[in-house]
């Protein structure tokens, strides 16, 4: 049951991600990455990473996520039009595609020579204690509280700075 959930949630994850890049409504993107990210969650779960899991949720799928959307939604983002003319012509030709197909080709290279070097090396021992989601909590407002502060100004500050620069001039 645990091997059919993994690959029912990577399908998932790996769909949805695909489908991110190729829609042309911007605000079908962000709901697919949301289900993108769900499915990862999922697979963390199935990892035993309950807290990186919920991590997962609750800063990607909801504050990123409600960011992109407040700024699609905010810069009342169009859906693409097919792209037409010389330009089009030399997007969509066999050179764009040749070294996308290369850029895969060295993913794929890059990809077995760490998997080649992880399996190399040897790897700590398993008998390691867990971290509990309590002990990251208190270590996270104990000792990390300015960063996390930190954070939600900048996050704050890049929204109002959003509405600023998306405001239209009333004259």
């Amino acid at each position: 049951m645990d091997a059919f959930l993994f690959w029912i949630l990577a399908l998932v994850a790996v769909t949805a991600s695909v489908l991110v890049i190729g829609q042309r409504n911007p605000m079908y993107s962000v709901l697919l990455l949301i289900a993108s990210f769900g499915a990862l969650s999922g697979l963390y779960i199935q990892l035993g990473s309950p807290f990186v899991a919920v991590i997962q949720i609750i800063i990607y799928a909801g504050a990123i996520m409600v960011l992109f959307l407040f700024t699609v939604m905010l810069l009342n983002a169009q859906p693409e039009e097919s792209p037409t003319g010389r330009l089009a012509r030399m997007m969509t030709g066999a050179g764009p595609r040749r070294f996308g197909a290369v850029l895969s080709v060295v993913l794929a290279l890059q990809l077995f020579w760490a998997l080649r070097v992880l399996s190399s090396q040897n790897m700590p021992p398993g008998d390691t204690p867990a971290t509990t989601v309590r002990e990251i909590g208190v270590r996270l407002f104990r000792e990390h509280s300015f960063a996390f502060e930190a954070t939600s100004v900048l996050i704050l500050v890049a929204m109002v700075g959003a509405i600023l620069l998306a405001r239209k001039e009333s004259q």
